[in-house]
Formats: structure tokens, sequence, C-alpha cells
């Protein structure tokens, strides 16, 4: 048995377990909105909504719209009633019964018959997860069948249980029913259906309808545009990229766009519309009434009390009784004829409605017809058909036209089109020329597992279309045939995209990467204070070898960006931005294998030092020979660096006589500890004789140098108060530095 067959199956016996009750062997579908006026315009979002237009003439004062009950808010929320010869706004109203409400909220039906093994042994063949005491056990069901589990105790008989047998690859899982917690039906056409069968027993959803009338006010005949915004599934894209011959040059973007119809009426010679981009939608429960607490004041009514008093009787003699009333004409009533319309179109569309629930089994071997445009009957597999560009471009007549509406881009298609209901429909939007080639891509990585060092195949084409291409799959095509496939971001008009649709083993990319500091440079200075900027750098190189190529390539590597404060110094040439990396390019000759390319990348750092720092000197000289510092900022900065270097050279003098006294302070301490040792040594007068000698020309030496060590302080507190007198209003920017 086929699993369509088997889910057929599966849908019919669900049906009969939740259905009992029903009454009868017919069941309506229905539409998101049953109208007298026909569907004109469908505009359809990536949001979840789409955006429906209905037009015609309504005789009389009453249009009466049927609702599906779970699109009620959406319908109440966006509803517009316009009249379009006069262009104005109609007078709208919406009775809703309560008790209508009430009914419909409190209806079900009686429970159906089954169990879950009938269930699952109607799903043979389909994906599930079963939960289970002992976990999660995850297939295909092949088997389920009866089993009895023998009596473990005497007050225990025998028990019914039924073993299920899932497919996991090659493996046979068999788990007992009475074990399983839980079921995950994998396949989403099919909860899907499980979904509807359960909202037709219970009443809800797309299965319960409510009447919204709207009454109208003038004429007695109304051309109406009706329009509102309900739930509807997004629209999908889908591409076709064919390269060039050469691999550079002008390649052939094909874009089509799968409609899906689940509003349960078929949209014939409908204006469609497709529209990019995210607007907000939302639901809000318009139709359930709230109650606002109120303050209970029934109290203050009866604060005041009259006295009661005793009545008097009078006594009058009682009228003559009168006539009886005669019988009232019965009011004339109004006809409720219901009003007529007739769409744009002139159909009706009241046969909508009365299609039966047979028709969502219908056959949908022509939901994708489109694919098969441009190809004859009975001659796809002609020899002499090949599938370069030439064909694939004349198979798709696309003409739909691009508008920008709030920021967001639309497809209006140029021709009406009819998307049966309960099928999905594919509509050529993009058939154009652009500019394209074929490269490889590096990424951080590889290829993937198995692929560490391998970069993928690529195909890169700019949107040279007015549209804005949604996320989708697109498939690539080369020298006649299907050469892989891939996954596109949104690309914007006038934007380049990249898609990976193979892995190259034939090219081989490593990577080396290393930091290091830049050296210091002064920003500015004011009143002694320098700003200083200094640079960590990340240098980054991609070796590139071919294994097989001879004929020159080029490879583009996405390099991640080493933070927010990086940038790259210099940019190599054909660099693209991207939000946290870049794309560089790296091209390699004809006749050679391998490439390199060197990146680096580096961010400031920076510090504040005081002129009296050691570092200040070499930087104010740098500066004083900086071809772009201006003439008069040198001739102020001359003084104070000659003041700098005078303080410096004192400082430096100053150091050498202070460490030359401090060694002759240290030699005297040595000669006055061995003059202590010899002192009651007799023998020892010649050369106590000797050390007193050098002791008293280390004194004298030593007051020579305390004297130049003054003289040299003196001079140097001088200079720096000169030098801070020349800081006192002294403001300096550095100029940039050049660029590398």
């Amino acid at each position: 048995m086929s699993a369509a067959l088997r889910r057929s199956l599966f849908v019919a016996a669900l049906t009969a377990t939740t259905l009992v009750g029903c009454g009868g062997d017919r069941r309506f579908r229905y539409p998101t909105t049953d109208s007298p006026l026909g569907l004109d315009r469908v505009v359809l979002y990536r949001n979840g909504v789409g955006y429906f237009e209905r037009a015609g003439r309504v005789s009389g004062d009453l249009l009466t719209i049927k609702v599906r009950k779970d699109q009620v808010n959406d319908l109440l929320k966006s509803l517009t009633v316009v009249e379009r010869t006069s262009g104005r706004a109609v007078s709208v109203s919406m009775p809703l019964d309560p008790q209508t409400w009430a009914n419909a909220a409190l209806a079900t039906l009686r429970p159906g018959q089954g169990s879950l093994a009938q269930v699952l042994d109607s799903l043979r063949g389909s994906m599930v997860t079963l939960s289970t005491d002992d976990g999660r056990v995850h297939g295909r069901i092949a088997l389920v069948e009866q089993l009895v589990d023998p009596a473990d105790h005497d007050d225990h008989p025998p028990r019914n249980d039924h073993r299920v047998t899932l497919l996991d690859g090659d493996a046979l899982r068999v788990v007992k029913l009475s074990t399983v917690r839980g079921l995950t039906l994998e396949d989403g056409d099919l909860a899907m259906q499980f979904n509807r069968s359960l909202d037709a027993s219970a009443g809800e959803g797309m299965f319960q309808q409510v009447e919204v009338s709207i009454r109208l006010v003038g004429a007695a005949s109304h051309d109406l545009l009706v329009s509102y915004v309900v739930a509807a599934p997004m629209w999908k894209p889908t591409y076709r990229v064919v390269l060039p011959k050469d691999g550079k040059g002008q390649a052939l973007l094909q874009a089509w766009a799968v409609v899906d119809n689940t509003s349960g009426e078929e949209w014939e010679q409908v204006q469609l519309a497709l529209t990019s981009g995210a607007p907000i939608a939302f639901r809000y429960d318009l139709h359930t009434p709230r109650e606002v607490e109120r303050p209970d004041m029934t109290g203050v009514g009866i604060q005041r009390q009259a006295v009661a008093a005793v009545g008097e009787t009078t006594y009058l003699p009682e009228p003559a009784p009168a006539p009886p009333p005669a019988a009232a004409a019965p009011s004339p009533r109004r006809p409720s004829a219901a009003p007529k319309a007739s769409g744009p179109t002139g159909r009706s569309r009241s046969a909508a409605v009365e299609r039966e629930e047979a028709d969502w089994a219908a056959d949908e071997s022509g939901a994708l017809g489109g694919l098969a445009s441009g190809f004859d009957d009975g001659e796809f597999a002609r020899e002499d058909l090949a599938l370069d560009a030439d064909a694939l471009r004349r198979s798709t007549v696309a003409q739909a036209r691009a508008e920008t509406v709030a920021g967001q881009t639309r497809f209006e298609l140029g021709e009406r089109v009819t998307v049966p209901e309960g099928t999905s429909t594919m509509v050529a939007i993009v058939n154009a020329d652009v500019e394209g080639e074929e490269a490889f891509l590096y990424r951080p990585g590889g290829a993937g597992p198995g692929y560490p060092y391998n970069p993928y195949r690529v195909v890169r084409f700019k949107n040279s279309t007015p549209f804005v291409l949604e996320p989708g799959p697109i498939g690539i095509y080369a020298g006649g045939s299907f050469v892989g496939e891939g996954l596109s971001e949104t690309v914007g008009a006038g934007t380049s995209a990249t898609i990976p649709f193979a892995v190259e083993p034939g090219l081989i990319v490593n990577t080396t990467s290393g930091y290091d500091n830049d050296e210091m440079r002064l920003v500015k200075m004011s009143r002694g204070v320098l700003e200083v900027e200094t640079f960590s750098r990340r240098s980054t190189t991609y070796t590139v070898k071919a294994l097989t190529l001879d004929g020159g390539f080029t490879t583009l590597i996405r390099h991640d960006k080493a933070g927010g404060n990086y940038s790259l110094t210099p940019r190599p040439d054909g660099t693209e931005d991207l939000p946290n990396a870049y794309l560089l390019r790296l091209a390699v000759p004809a006749g050679q294998r391998e490439g390199k390319l060197t990146v680096v990348e580096q961010t400031p750092s920076r510090s504040q030092l005081s002129i009296w720092n050691e570092p200040a000197i070499a930087l104010l000289d740098r500066l004083l020979v900086d071809a772009k510092l201006p003439a008069d900022a040198k001739r102020k900065l001359k003084p104070i660096v000659d003041l700098r270097r005078t303080v410096a050279k004192l400082e430096e003098q100053l150091r050498g006589l202070t460490q030359k006294r401090d060694q002759l302070d240290q030699r005297a301490n040595e000669l006055r500890e061995n003059l202590r040792a010899i002192a009651k040594n007799p023998a020892a007068g010649e050369q106590r004789a000797k050390w007193t000698r050098q002791l008293d020309e280390f004194a004298s030496e030593g007051n020579k140098l305390g004297a130049q060590l003054a003289d040299l302080e003196a001079k140097r507190l001088d200079a720096r108060v000169e030098l801070d007198n020349a800081l006192e209003n002294f403001e300096l920017t550095a100029p940039a530095p050049a660029a590398p």
C-alpha cells in the first residue's frame, strides 16, 4: 500500500472517529469569508496574513458576510467598506447576537470512537516519535500487533496490550503501547489534517461560521469595494541561477513564488500581489465581550425612607365599560429578500459554498503545473532539448512589476491568476539577466566535517532587478544540468549575494595569525599633559593552494572581525563589508597554484602622560620634525622642546654627580670602619695614617661634588619654572598620521 493511500485511509479513519454525531455523509468546507461580492484582489505577505478585496454591486441596504470563526477577529480589526461611485465610506454596523456567540462557544459534538492503536495502525509508514517510560523512540511505523501479557500474579488476570514496531534506519525498535506516554507526528501535513478533523468534531475553527451584517445607507443599490486582512500562509520564494559559460558574465536569475490557498474558496482570475519584508501583524480579540467593574451604588437610593401613612377610601359611581378595541390591521412586513450582487467578473460566489467535503481529496497533480509552462506536451524528454540559459529563459514568463509601499517591495503580477482551493501554485516573478560569476568561498572551519581546509564553490550575482529577494532555496545550473543548490538570505535590490552550492576538494586554505603592538603616537598636548595613542594589531595570513587548477582562480575569504574597534590597515582591494566580517578577494593568476593574502587589523588605545615623563621627549622630538605640523605650531613648540631638553640634560648631570657622591660616601664609610678596626693596634700606625689621608681626600672631593649638585639643582629648578610658565596656556593637536 502506498504512503499516500495509507494517509488517505488514516484521514478517513480519523474523520470517522471524530465526526460521529455530525449527521449525514455530506460536509461542506467553509471559506475564510463568504460574501455575495466576488473576490477581486489578493495581497500575500510573509508574516502570516493576507489582504483581500471583494468588489461588486449589492441591491438593498444589508450586506451579510459569513466569517470563519477563527478569522472573525482579524476581519473585525481590518474590515473596510467603500462605495466606489462616491468614494465615501458607508456606515458599517455589525450586530452580533450574544446568544449566537454563546451557543458557538459551547457547541461540541459527541466524542468519537476508536483507540490509539487504531490510529497508529492507520499511520503505517509515517515518521513519528514515541515518548515512553524509558525514553524517546523515533522511526517509521512498521507494525502494530495485538498481544496478551501473561498474568504476573494470581490476583491480576492477563492484560491486552499492543506492540508497536518502528523502523529507524536499518534497525527495528519495538515498544509496548502501554508504556507510551506521548506521540509526536513528524509530518506537518498529517498533523494539519489531524487538527482539521478535530476542529470539525469540536465545531471550532474553520468549520464554524459567524454572520457579520453590514448596514448600508443611501441609495438602494451600492457599488462596493470591501477589503479586510485575515490569516493566510506566507508565500515562499524559490530561485534558479544559470551560470555563464565562461564562469563570469551574464547569468540568468529566475524566481518563483509558491502560493498556498487554504482559504476554502477558489481564487479565480484574481489580481495577485506578493509583498516582501515583515510588516507587523498580531492577533487581537474584538468579539469577546469585556466587562468593566463599576462601583455598586444601589444603597444610595435606599438611604432615604418615607413614613408610612394609612390611605383613605372614597366611593364614586363606576363608569360604563369601554367598547372592545377593533382588531389591529397586520403591519406591513419588510421583504427579507437577500441582497443581490455580482462580482467584477459577473460570476456567482454562492456555488463555492455548496461544494462538498470530498473536494478536499481532489487530485493536486496540476498544482505545480506552472513549472512546465515552457515545454510542449510530450516533448520534455526530447534529446535535442538542452537546459541552457536560453531554453530556461524562454520557459518562464514573468510579468511582475515592482512597487515600493511604505518601504516594502511588492510584486504586482501583470496578469490575473487562478489558484484552486487547497492547492499550492507556483507563479513566476523574476526572469532577468544579472551579472554573475563562479568563485570559491572559504569560511573559518572549512566547509564542514571532513572538509576543514576546503572552500565552497559559490555563485556570485548582483541583484540588478528592482525586487527584494526574500530568503529561499536557489538551484544552480551550469553546462546544461543541475550542479548544486544553496540557501540565500534577503538580497536587496542593487546588492550582491554569495551562494555556496558545492565543496571544492581541489583547494586547500591554511591560516596563520599573530598579535603585536605599534609604537606610541602623540595625539594632542594640553598644559604639559600629553595624550598618546598606541595600536594593538592582529595579522592574519591566508595561503590558498590548488591541487589541480592551473587556469587561475579567485577565492573569497570570509574573515571574521577582530572586534568592534578594529579596522583594516590597509584595506585590501575588492573588500566587501558584512555585519560581523569582511569578504576578501584572493586572486591567483593563471599558471600559478598558490597565493597569499595578509590582513592587518588594528585598534587604538589612548592614555595620558606628563611632559616630565621620560617618553615625552622622544614624542615631542618626532612631532617637531613632522612635515605636516604648521610652522606657527613649530615656532611655539620649539622653545618648549628646548627647555625640556635642558631640564633633561641637567637631570642627567645631577644623576651622574649624585651617583659619584654616593660612591665616595660608600668608600669613606668603609675607611672609617677600617680605622675603627685598627685603632688599638700599635703596629698599624703607618696604615692608619694612610687611611686618614685618603679619608680627608674623600671629604674634600665630596664637598666639591656637593657644591656642583647644588648649582645644578638650582639651574634645574629655574628651567622647570620657565617651562611651566611656557606650558601654562599651551594647546596643540598633532596632525593625523598618513594613511598606510
